[in-house]
């Protein structure tokens, strides 16, 4: 029992070593630097646990002077161990996956701000168009209506200087 239940922590070991390459694969083009490295820290230490488990497995199995019972025991501890395993790296997959969906959707935000800050940008350049035009619209008309004081001023005079002539 004790050789199958190693084969299989060597299978599930295998498997999980895998796994993890996976992952890191998958996290190194999705995931920022510093969460993958926390991420890639709490697997070394669970292929760290891993290992510890495997090297107990081997001590136990070559102590041929323990009882059935506690091999039972030690072999229900690994299978724990292992399925804490699986357990956490369908933990750290779960978050992975998480965070890729947040940078999809802050992707998808940046998209439409973009979109929003050009559409923006070419109504602002409306407005300066329109600015502009009225700008030289009001100067024409301060030039006209300064046109029209100083006529108004010269008739002005022209009439206080015919008045006092043809009441004379």
């Amino acid at each position: 029992q004790l050789l199958e239940a190693k084969a299989s922590l060597s299978l599930a070991q295998t498997q999980h070593t895998l796994q993890v390459q996976q992952a890191k694969a998958h996290m190194n083009n999705m995931v920022p630097k510093k969460q993958f490295e926390q991420l890639q820290s709490s697997l070394r230490e669970e292929q760290r646990k891993a290992q510890q488990l495997e090297e107990n497995l081997h001590r136990q199995t070559e102590q041929t002077c323990r009882t059935q019972e506690e091999h039972e025991h030690l072999l229900q501890a690994a299978v724990e161990q292992a399925e804490a395993l699986g357990h956490n790296l369908r933990s750290a997959e779960a978050a992975l996956a998480e965070r890729a969906a947040q940078l999809e959707d802050t992707q998808a935000q940046l998209s439409r701000n973009k979109l929003l800050i050009k559409d923006l940008r070419e109504e602002n350049r409306g407005f300066a168009m329109a600015l502009r035009v009225a700008e030289l619209k009001q100067k024409s008309t301060e030039e006209k209506n300064q046109l029209l004081e100083e006529q108004a001023s010269a008739l002005k005079q022209l009439i206080g200087k015919i008045t006092p002539a043809s009441l004379s």
